[in-house]
């Protein structure tokens, strides 16, 4: 991460004066604050961990948590996790570390000690919230805070279009999900644009940090978020997509009744297996076998993301054409007996 924006350098004092009188003397942050204060007063905790990375979002999300603490009298603590993937990023790690504890706000840093080769993006978030979650256990905390914003949802949407998700995938990226152990991760700054973000820390903190792999092209993700200007330049806007989203959100939180009524009905569950009902899962329609599959092996392997849909519905296929199927997804041995279609974990040499 390099030192991407530097203002005129405010004192330790007067930074703290802002955070502990809660942005009153700014009136577009301490209404910001305020909607961030009711979505935390919801959990009814006293203690939360604030995921850190230096950049604009995480040290605004950390600025409001820092005053939240002031007013709540709660124990909030901060962590970055170092991946270790640039030769450099210990260093930066400890830059961040020094700047927050200016404002006296300690920062813990945990390293990943595992290598990462391929899928670099995904298997970092996925080694990320399980260093946090085992760090939250340990801590005794069970929620931790991350720095989504209005434009992740956006460019979240164009990703899983372009992979040819469904109404799940398309939906709005969920307020509070459920990682490692039961830990929750609840996302307060959805609702926020990055700009505003950019302001509170800037305002806090004078300057901030910014990972240069998000200038990458390689990823998917900076491609996405290279389109912007010209998406816009065309009418098409980022307000006007999260609309569509939260639309489709809605009709997302319908269908989830429905579903959850079916799965209830057609999946037994044992200790060491998964059972579906055959007859009643050759009843229901494709979105819903999927959704049956998804869930099923999702919540058996404990995995943090859902099998992709195209491979879902591979599997679907082969399951229906085949009486002796038997294949592998996700960690899962799937096979199809006489009334079951019975999952079981797949035992690696």
């Amino acid at each position: 991460a390099s030192l991407c924006y530097k203002k005129l350098s405010m004192s330790k004092k007067n930074s703290n004066v802002i955070l502990k009188n809660k942005f009153k003397n700014h009136e577009e942050l301490s209404h910001i604050y305020f909607i961030f204060k009711k979505k935390l007063n919801f959990f009814k905790k006293k203690n939360f961990l604030v995921a850190v990375s230096g950049g604009p979002d995480s040290l605004a999300l950390t600025a409001l948590a820092k005053t939240y603490s002031y007013e709540s009298k709660s124990k909030i603590l901060y962590v970055l996790v170092d991946h270790n993937l640039r030769k450099n990023s210990s260093r930066e790690a400890q830059q961040v570390k020094k700047l927050l504890k200016k404002h006296e706000i300690t920062l813990h840093i945990i390293k990943n000690k595992k290598k990462i080769k391929k899928n670099i993006q995904s298997e970092a978030r996925k080694i990320r919230y399980n260093l946090l979650s085992s760090f939250c256990k340990k801590k005794k905390i069970n929620t931790v805070l991350t720095a989504h914003n209005l434009e992740d949802q956006v460019e979240t949407f164009f990703i899983r279009l372009s992979r040819g998700s469904g109404l799940d995938g398309l939906s709005s990226m969920k307020k509070i999900i459920k990682i490692e152990g039961g830990i929750k991760l609840a996302r307060p700054l959805l609702d926020f644009k990055k700009i505003k973000l950019i302001k509170i820390t800037k305002t806090v903190f004078g300057k901030y940090y910014k990972d240069p792999t998000n200038k990458n092209t390689k990823y998917l993700r900076t491609r996405i978020r290279n389109l912007k200007k010209t998406l816009e330049t065309t009418g098409i806007n980022y307000d006007q997509v999260i609309r569509s989203i939260k639309n489709l959100a809605s009709s997302r939180d319908t269908l989830d009744l429905y579903f959850k009524k079916i799965y209830r009905n057609i999946v037994i569950k044992k200790n060491n297996a998964i059972m579906i009902d055959l007859k009643n899962f050759n009843k229901i329609n494709q979105e819903m076998k999927m959704r049956v599959f998804k869930k099923a092996i999702k919540d058996f392997t404990k995995a943090y993301y859902f099998p992709r849909s195209k491979k879902v519905f591979n599997l679907i296929d082969q399951i229906q054409l085949n009486k002796n199927a038997k294949l592998t997804l996700g960690g899962c041995i799937i096979s199809r007996e006489k009334n079951h279609i019975n999952l079981r974990k797949e035992i690696k040499n």
